[in-house]
Parts: structure tokens; C-alpha cells; sequence
């Protein structure tokens, strides 16, 4: 059984006494024990502290992933401080944009985006030090070893934020969910009961540490006293060649990614005994690929649907139902909750609960729920009600066996890949082209993304849309997965009565015959 824990520098002090010597922890050549991973992340909490970083003060990270990253992310849950995340794939405005909303005080980058950052360096007052990690440059490991190990601790509330990952939000621009000690934990524990990791257990995590994907499922195997590998990048070929020499036994991957490692040559030849858990989700998953990778990996298949907001995980579809045919309708369903998450269908006007097999808007009350959005609290208030429901802003229903089937984003949300893209920053940005009079953004079916951006545009009086210089100009201003992938010219946009853009109107030729679901 899982030990319950107090708070994050708890786990750390017992799984460090008790597997002192396991190793914990393989990211390309590096290793790190329980014991020294504890020791680093006390020599961190010693060097913060001496850089000025305090009780609610903001580091971020922007690499790849690297064990630096949770490295600082425990030393901050130590000193009561808080590690914002840099999704790597943002555009440089967005990524500026992020790190003066967190106000971080240092800047740790990778090698990848050091030369970004220091471009960057006038635009990120907040910043007081950009620390290198990694390559030939690598100012990391010398940081590190210029401190002894602080062993204090600062007290943490349950509801202190120690992690801040960034979701994109309705209005634009992204907001930073606070990830807390009570939330992380509450994450791991019920994941594990859904899902559990027992003694040996080797866990992969290679998703990006920006996501719930990569940061919570690291803390469900910390957790857990599990043996954890870190890739880099999730290339296909390294998944299943990390699959077959470390013996992976657990796993979480994006659907957009599935469909790669379906595709790898000779892929069916190898041998994935070892794999007993291969959850997947954050995108819709065409059921070509769900289909090859039940073939690919028979009775492992696990799919989660869950959402930053609530640390990660909340429902659970598991290996029984992918591969049962009596039940095969089930395969367009996001499952059922896990332990400790109550999941109600609610009118997204009124905040009723709707009948059994009703649509309505999906709501999530559970432990795991984020502290609220980092100075949001018009937003937070928007979100969470008084009584500890999250509003996942998903439409679905839930069916008499308390399936849940998501079926539309009501804050018109299109994930891509694992990405969520809100139509409203691409639409901010079109509306700026002088060609472009009126603007929707839609998600429209993609076989290996699940769903896909694409503009739906009228012209200005006398101007004629060029497709593809529209299509670059979205790629001059925002995140490369964030543009759409196609234009679409129309003479006007379909408006009900009061003005509002009917988007379902303009998505239904593309959807029809098929599911638009969430995984």
C-alpha cells in the first residue's frame, strides 16, 4: 500500500530512508538515487534561499525535459516556493508573456532556448539570473555544488502552491494554475488506486514536464517509491526502444504519439511483456490508431481524461473495456471517476444537475482541484463555485453505468495532439490581418491529431484572402501548434439573433458521421 503523505518534502524524507540506494530517477546519463536526489534537492533549497527566492516566490523553467526540472520543483515545495513551468512550444511573445505573470526571480534554460532567452533578457524585468542547464555552457551543476544542503523546511499549508503549469485561457492569454501540496497528492493517491504501481514498478515519463502529462504523472511515481525515466523528447522510436531496455511497466502518451509508434517499422516484433499500464488521453483518438495500438500493446490500453485544473486524471477507462466487444461503445467514453472524484453533469446556465444521459457541462469536485488561478481571482471565481465544483468548461453526458462521455469543449476548445488551443487567440490575432474582416476559429477532423485548427475567414471590402500568406502570418505570431492548418473563405459568418458566431454550424460538414470526443 502507498503511504499517505502530509505534503511533497514528506515523500521525499521517507522514500530517501527507506530506498536510500534504489535508484529513483534516469534521464540520459544521468542516475540519481533516493539519497542523492535528496541531498541535490536540499543543495537547491540552500542556493534559492541564498538568490533571494522565498515563501511565494516564482522560479520558471524553459527545456526540454531534464531532472533539473523536478529537481526544482521539490526544492520549492521545501522552501515555500513555487516552479512555473515554460511550455517550450510557446511563441517568444507568449513565453515573455508568462514569465512576467509568474514574476519569476531566476530563469533557469536549457540549451536548446538559451540564446531565446538571452534575446529575450530585456523583455523579462522579473528576472534576476538566467541560469544555463545542460550542455557545454552548463552553469547547473557548479550552482548546485557551490551550496551545502539546506535542511529546513518550510512549513507548508495543504494548499500552498509549489508548482505552477499554464493553461491557455478563453480571453487569449495563458493562466497559471496553482498546483498544490493537498491537490498533487490527492492526484497520485487516488491515480493510484485506479491505477496502481506496485513494488518494481518502472515508470516512463515522456510527456513534457510543462503538462500534467509529464509533471504529475513524475509525482504519481514519486509517490509511489517507483523507478522513474525521464525522456528528452518523445520520439517514437525512443518510446519503444525505452519500452524494451528499461522494461517499462508503466506509461502515459498522447494519442498523437500512439499513432507514431503504431507506424514505426517492425514495432509489432518486439517484445512489451514488461508494459502493464499504457494510459493515454488529453486529445481525441481516432479509432484507427485506438484499434492498431489494442493490437500493439494487448491488455494494457488504460484511457484517462483529465485536465490541468484538477492536477491531472479524474476519470478512468480501463484495459477490460477497450478489449471486450459487448461493450465497445464504450471506447468514445472517457470511463468512469477514479477514487475520491465526484463527477456531476450540471446546465452550463442554470448549475442543475441534467438527467442521466442529458448533455450538459461537465463538473469535477475532488482534492486534486488547483488553488485557483495565479493572480485570477475574477477567473478563479469563474471556475470553481463556492461549494468545490470545478467547471471543466466540456460538454458531455454521463450514461446509467456512470460512463462519462465528453462529446464538445463548451469554451470551444480544440485539443490537438495533447495541446489545448482556444480558438479566441488565434481569432485575437487574425482580426489584426488588414485582409481579414470577420473571423472564426474551429477544430475539424484530423486522423493523426485527433483535431485541427482551421480559420474560417471573410474578407475585408476589396481585399482577396491569400490562403497561404494568412496561414504564415499566424505563424509569425503565435506557437506553431496553435495555427490553424487551413483557411476556409466564406461570404459571411452564420450569427443567431443576438450576434453570436454559430460555431457549431460551421463544424458540423466536418463532424458529420464521426465522434467529437475528449480522452
Amino acid at each position: 500500500m502507498t503511504p499517505q503523505f502530509s505534503d511533497i518534502p514528506a515523500l521525499l524524507a521517507h522514500w530517501a530512508t527507506e530506498r536510500a540506494d534504489d535508484e529513483v530517477l534516469r534521464a540520459g546519463g544521468h542516475t540519481r538515487t533516493w539519497r542523492e536526489l535528496r541531498e541535490r534537492v536540499q543543495r537547491l533549497a540552500g542556493a534559492l534561499r541564498a538568490a533571494g527566492i522565498g515563501p511565494g516566490d516564482r522560479i520558471a523553467v524553459l527545456d526540454l525535459n531534464h531532472p533539473s526540472c523536478l529537481e526544482l520543483t521539490l526544492a520549492c515545495a521545501h522552501i515555500g516556493a513555487a516552479n512555473a513551468v515554460v511550455n517550450f512550444r510557446l511563441a517568444p511573445p507568449e513565453i515573455v508573456y508568462v514569465i512576467n505573470d509568474a514574476d519569476a526571480k531566476l530563469l533557469f534554460v536549457g540549451p536548446e532556448f538559451a540564446g531565446a532567452a538571452e534575446s529575450l533578457r530585456d523583455k523579462i524585468p522579473t528576472v534576476e539570473r538566467i541560469v544555463r542547464i545542460g550542455g557545454a555552457d552548463d552553469e547547473y551543476e557548479a550552482w548546485l555544488a557551490a551550496h551545502e544542503p539546506d535542511t529546513r523546511v518550510h512549513p507548508p499549508a495543504p494548499d500552498d502552491c509549489f508548482v505552477q503549469l499554464y493553461t491557455s485561457g478563453t480571453t487569449g492569454f495563458p493562466k497559471g494554475a496553482m498546483l498544490t501540496h493537498r491537490g498533487m497528492l490527492a492526484h497520485a493517491r487516488n491515480t493510484l488506486a485506479h491505477i496502481p504501481m506496485e513494488a518494481g514498478a518502472v515508470v516512463q515519463v515522456a510527456m513534457p514536464l510543462f503538462h500534467v502529462g509529464g509533471t504529475s504523472y513524475a509525482f504519481v511515481a514519486l509517490t509511489a517509491g517507483a523507478r522513474m525515466v525521464l525522456l528528452r523528447i518523445p520520439d517514437p522510436a525512443a518510446v519503444l526502444d525505452m519500452f524494451v531496455a528499461e522494461r517499462i511497466t508503466h506509461t502515459f502518451l498522447v494519442p498523437a504519439l500512439m499513432a507514431a509508434l503504431a507506424a514505426v517499422p517492425g514495432a509489432a516484433d518486439r517484445d512489451f511483456s514488461s508494459l502493464k499500464i499504457l494510459s493515454y488521453g488529453a486529445s481525441p483518438i481516432p479509432l484507427p490508431v485506438l484499434r492498431a495500438c489494442v493490437a500493439l500493446f494487448p491488455g494494457t490500453l488504460q484511457q484517462v481524461y483529465g485536465m490541468t485544473e484538477a492536477c491531472g486524471v479524474v476519470t478512468a477507462l480501463g484495459p477490460a473495456d477497450h478489449e471486450n466487444p459487448d461493450v465497445a461503445h464504450r471506447l468514445v467514453s472517457a470511463g468512469t471517476p477514479i477514487p475520491g472524484v465526484e463527477i456531476e453533469i450540471r446546465d452550463p446556465a442554470t448549475g442543475d444537475r441534467v438527467p442521466t444521459g442529458e448533455p450538459g457541462e461537465v463538473w469535477v469536485r475532488t482534492d486534486q482541484l488547483m488553488a485557483g488561478y495565479w493572480r485570477k481571482p475574477e477567473a478563479t471565481a469563474d471556475a470553481i463555485t463556492d461549494d468545490g465544483w470545478l467547471r471543466s468548461g466540456d460538454g458531455g453526458h454521463m450514461d446509467a453505468d456512470g460512463y462519462v462521455y465528453v462529446t464538445d469543449r463548451i469554451k470551444d476548445m480544440i485539443i490537438s495532439g495533447g495541446e489545448n488551443i482556444y480558438p479566441a487567440e488565434i481569432e485575437r490575432v487574425l482580426a489584426e490581418h488588414p485582409d481579414v474582416g470577420d473571423v472564426a476559429v474551429i477544430g475539424v477532423p484530423d486522423d493523426r491529431w485527433g483535431e485541427v485548427g482551421k480559420a474560417v475567414v471573410v474578407a475585408t471590402a476589396g481585399a482577396t484572402i491569400d490562403r497561404e500568406a494568412l496561414l504564415a502570418y499566424c505563424r509569425d505570431h503565435l506557437a506553431s501548434f496553435k495555427c490553424p492548418k487551413s483557411v476556409d473563405v466564406v461570404a459571411e459568418l452564420p450569427r443567431n439573433p443576438t450576434g453570436k458566431i454559430l460555431k457549431k454550424d460551421l463544424r458540423a460538414p466536418y463532424w458529420e458521421g464521426r465522434d467529437r470526443q475528449t480522452v
